[in-house]
């Protein structure tokens, strides 16, 4: 593992959060997806990972 942020590539990121969805941390997950869509080239493929890990705290539902 790199210790350089500017070393990592969108597939890293997305490797990360991929990692966080899968251990229960939604928010860090869209976090880590975002930075990944932002360094990925092509726009289709950023609208596909930022479609892949949406915003949670867009997509609560408030209960009482």
């Amino acid at each position: 593992m790199t210790r350089d942020p500017a070393d990592l590539t969108a597939a890293d990121y997305l490797d990360g959060a991929r990692e966080m969805a899968a251990a229960g941390r939604p928010y860090l997950a869209y976090l880590l997806a975002e930075e990944a869509a932002q360094r990925t080239n092509d726009p289709a493929t950023a609208a596909g990972i930022r479609a892949s890990f949406p915003d949670p705290t867009t997509a609560r539902e408030d209960t009482d």
